[in-house]
């Protein structure tokens, strides 16, 4: 079915709203001189700028290991939560299936407060010295990140056949062979987009992790934000098109793994 004139009009105008203002963006990371308004020229001196920029790397360093702790926890929570809806049944199942998606849609914002209330509560922001003081963030990640990766994986599950769990019952394999040998090889492929999409949701969040971090503690959006307060510079601009850069490739890489092979 073709598209009319109008709905392509329509496509094509909300697709220069969303990517538009991204494309200027990265457009202007490579201009010549400090004005992000006026066209100077081509150069890379403010990706220079930024790689000898020691809080960018030290925030980005913070990011990367928070999203890599994030993402293993989320991996085999969401991974877990996900076969024991789709493995066992006992009472309030469908209440626990409703309750994985809270994170999901309710907004960042009133998850950030909470996450700060109980981490106040408990002295995690405050009694932690750096670099333990990222496990907090860690956590918080964690808490709205690992419903996505149960997501994937039980889609996954949904179409998985269930007698090959019966027959390898009826070859004489119990059940951590059969997990192991059988359920978690068919499933890799949604697990490592699950992974992939919660690297992605960790390493970019700002709104939890500014209500979450500590003192001594600065994430790479954190950061950024903290910067564009005063002014803003080629030099964020290219800082923010590598932290896009990463981002498509993991979607993109997310999105391979969990499109059906055929």
């Amino acid at each position: 079915m073709r598209l009319s004139l109008p709905l392509k009009l329509v496509l094509g105008a909300a697709l220069l709203v969303l990517y538009a203002p991204i494309a200027v963006l990265i457009a202007f990371s490579f201009n010549a001189g400090r004005r992000v308004s006026v066209w100077q020229g081509f150069s890379f001196d403010w990706y220079v700028r930024a790689a000898n920029d020691a809080r960018l790397i030290e925030a980005f360093g913070n990011s990367l290991t928070i999203a890599a702790i994030a993402t293993v926890i989320s991996t085999l929570l969401g991974t877990a939560t996900a076969i024991a809806l789709w493995r066992f049944s006992f009472r309030g199942k469908s209440v626990l299936f409703g309750l994985l998606g809270v994170p999901v849609v309710v907004p960042e914002i009133c998850l950030g407060v909470a996450l700060l209330i109980v981490f106040a509560r408990t002295g995690l922001m405050t009694a932690l010295p750096y670099p333990a003081s990222l496990l907090p963030i860690a956590l918080a990640h964690v808490a709205f990140a690992f419903p996505f990766v149960a997501i994937v994986v039980r889609a996954r599950l949904a179409g998985f056949d269930p007698r090959l769990i019966e027959a390898s019952r009826d070859l004489g394999a119990g059940e951590w062979a059969t997990l192991t040998r059988v359920l978690l090889p068919l499933l890799r492929p949604a697990m490592v987009a699950g992974a992939l999409l919660a690297f992605t949701l960790s390493l970019d969040d700002f709104v939890i992790t500014f209500f979450t971090t500590g003192p001594g503690t600065t994430t790479f959006p954190v950061l950024v934000y903290s910067m564009v307060r005063f002014s803003v510079t080629p030099e964020i601009n290219a800082a923010s098109t590598v932290l896009i850069a990463v981002t498509l490739a993991l979607a993109a890489l997310a999105y391979k793994f969990q499109k059906p092979s055929t």
